[in-house]
């Protein structure tokens, strides 16, 4: 076992070095800075709210630990932190193959059609040679709405026949659907075959009309085009069933040149996962259409090379999007549906990734099952979630410590909680990147305390796309901002810039007396998990690291946290700045604020009831928005803790407790 504590740097694995004593004693000093008003203790004792309240804890409050050793007091101790499942690194070489095929995809890729490498036998017309079984189906009321006449993308109608089939004028949602052909399940899930093949005829006629030859528009991007063959080929007996010979002559021409055309462009993608998808329409194209074999040699190759730039050791794909784990999974399960309808196995490798994306995405779930808000997804609802990792056959465990991914997780009874502790994605892999590096979000049972805004990447839907921007901001999640600048700064077309480059991070288990669990947590409620992390975003800028300290105890009714503003190089000490904490809140939930303006009742629909107290400053309500599964913006509300501090930092103390 490694150390507890290890850093993060954007775009690279995690690292674990220990803090030195320096650093360890720096902290502590800008903690104890403002002894006027110091910051809630954190251990497991019983202290009350603030120092200078009375010695009898108040009734409302509830008891507060004592302040966790330094590292220069405690001696080193056995990491407590194990990863979810022991990580089975894939080998991302291509499969192995006999002599003979080997030429074959060596001669394919140098761009020999597939009869010259078989000159005696008589070329065959475009054909498919078996019937893929989907192993996703698709959105009922979706394909109702198809089959009415419109598109339906996160609640957002839209006629069929004022769509632009060709150009830049559909928004990114829209462009999804409609260019990667996203709505055939959805089709093909909402009646008879009979009944859905006439739209799909049309909408297809009316997508090869506008689109004829390949060109520069958002219809030929790399893994629209990529999603679009793949789709084309699974439901192909919904594309091909109608009477008319000649237009399923046209449509087997249409994917015979969009697998010739991917062949020549794969590598042009705007990003690793359009180039994964690229790469599996491709093999699923050699797999299923006639004299295919040399183009699936070709596209396994250049599949799992993607797929090992695309994914890192832990899993998690380096856009740090779940939407993102999502759709590889779903484009590895659609593509083994190939492999299954024509009675060949895989590739081991494509097995093993499989097996390495699921983890991660399973531990950004909460307790209803359904997905976390994090760079720019929404709830994704818990049954999606479910049928998915179904379909892929993978049985495992979320992974509760992605490192290099960037995600934690602790659960504690009914209690779930997430943290983001990684920088951002880097831009070249970044589609809706956030700034929400130590935003974190918390839930009970089935209801959300505190989340983070999410809905990104559904703009242009009911969500309005001038939206976008302020969604991924990092005012729009559950951490710390200064002067209402983002930690990273977020730029057009989903990509960010500079901020956040180094995010260190430690984890232990803490016992009731304030040492470290050698083996795990010990009696119920009597043992929690902390989380320190820190993170470099407004040192270039104020010379502050922010840092921040999570305690969440085992019984999972208690988590308390602590926010400091630390001091960094020799930047600028004078002036005063602008602070504010933002605790986004789930729907539905009912507040009360207290008397002192110092706590706040939240009273949730399943009937619990929770405080939320901060250490010094007044709490404020304000308006907020919440993006759920289906991408509808719903309206809710924030706690607010804003503060004018000294540049020479400050920490800012608070706790969530289950009262009922």
């Amino acid at each position: 076992m490694g150390e507890p504590g290890f850093s993060i740097a954007r775009g690279q694995a995690a690292k674990a070095p220990a803090r030195s004593a320096d650093e360890a004693r720096s902290a502590d000093q800008a903690r104890s800075a403002d002894e006027d008003s110091p910051a809630l203790p954190l251990g497991l004792d019983r202290e009350p709210l603030r120092r200078d309240a009375p010695a009898a804890p108040s009734p409302s409050l509830p008891p507060l630990p004592r302040p966790m050793p330094t590292d220069e007091d405690t001696p080193p101790r056995p990491e407590v932190v194990e990863p979810g499942r022991a990580l089975a690194l894939a080998d991302f070489s291509p499969p192995a193959v006999s002599a003979g095929e080997r030429f074959m995809r060596f001669a394919y890729r140098l761009g020999l059609p597939a009869g010259a490498l078989q000159p005696f036998r008589k070329r065959a017309r475009p054909r498919l040679t078996a019937t893929v079984s989907n192993p996703l189906p698709g959105d009922v009321p979706a394909g109702k709405a198809l089959r009415a006449g419109h598109f339906l993308v996160h609640g957002m109608k839209q006629a069929i026949a004022d769509t632009e089939f060709t150009g830049p004028r559909l928004p990114p949602p829209f462009e999804r659907m409609v260019h990667g052909f996203a709505w055939l399940p959805d089709l093909e899930a909402s009646g008879p075959r009979a009944q859905c093949t006439p739209v799909a005829e049309r909408v297809l006629g009316m997508w090869l009309n506008a689109n004829p030859q390949p060109n520069a528009s958002p219809a030929w991007d790399v893994g629209h085009t990529g999603h679009r063959l793949l789709t084309w080929l699974i439901h192909a007996p919904l594309l091909l069933s109608g009477n008319d010979k000649k237009f399923r002559s046209r449509v087997l021409h249409a994917m015979a040149e969009t697998a010739r055309w991917l062949d020549r462009h794969v590598t042009r993608a705007d990003d690793k996962l359009g180039e994964v998808a690229g790469w599996a329409a491709i093999t699923a194209a050699g797999l299923l259409m006639a004299d295919g074999g040399p183009r699936r040699l070709f596209g396994e190759a250049g599949l799992i090379r993607a797929l090992g730039d695309m994914v890192g050791d832990d899993g998690g794909v380096l856009s740090r999007s779940p939407l993102g784990q999502i759709e590889a999974i779903t484009i590895l399960v659609r593509l083994k549906a190939c492999y299954a309808a024509v009675r060949r196995d895989p590739p081991q490798q494509i097995e093993t990734i499989l097996s390495l994306l699921v983890p991660p995405l399973l531990a950004l779930l909460h307790g209803d099952g359904a997905l976390g808000s994090w760079q720019g997804a929404g709830a994704v609802p818990a049954e999606q979630i479910a049928t998915l990792v179904k379909a892929s056959g993978v049985r495992t465990r979320p992974l509760r410590d992605a490192r290099q991914w960037g995600y934690q997780r602790i659960t504690a009874a009914k209690s779930v909680l997430l943290l983001d502790a990684a920088p951002p994605p880097i831009a070249r892999h970044a589609r809706d990147g956030c700034a929400s590096t130590l935003a974190f979000e918390f839930s009970h049972g089935a209801e959300r305390l505190i989340v983070n805004c999410g809905g990104a990447a559904f703009a242009g839907g009911l969500i309005p796309l001038r939206l976008a921007q302020g969604l991924r901001a990092t005012a729009a999640h559950s951490t710390l901002t200064i002067d209402d600048f983002n930690s990273t700064a977020v730029l057009i077309n989903g990509k960010l810039g500079s901020g956040v480059s180094e995010v260190e991070v430690d984890r232990r288990t803490l016992q009731a007396d304030g040492s470290y669990a050698a083996t795990g947590p010990g009696p119920a409620g009597q043992s929690a998990t902390r989380i320190e992390a820190s993170q470099n975003g407004y040192v270039s800028r104020y010379g502050l690291l922010h840092q921040r300290i999570l305690i969440l105890r085992d019984d999972g009714t208690e988590l308390r946290g602590e926010d400091l503003l630390v001091p960094q190089g020799k930047k600028g000490k004078r002036g005063m700045i602008g602070v504010a904490l933002r605790f986004h809140l789930g729907p539905h939930i009912e507040l009360a604020q207290g008397q002192d303006g110092l706590g706040v009742t939240l009273a949730l629909p399943d009937g619990g009831l929770w405080q939320f107290r901060s250490g010094r400053e007044p709490v404020t309500i304000e308006e907020s928005l919440w993006a759920d599964g289906l991408g509808r913006p719903l309206g809710t509300r924030q706690l607010v803790i804003t503060a004018k501090i000294p540049r020479s930092g400050e920490s800012f103390s608070w706790l969530l407790k289950k009262m009922r």
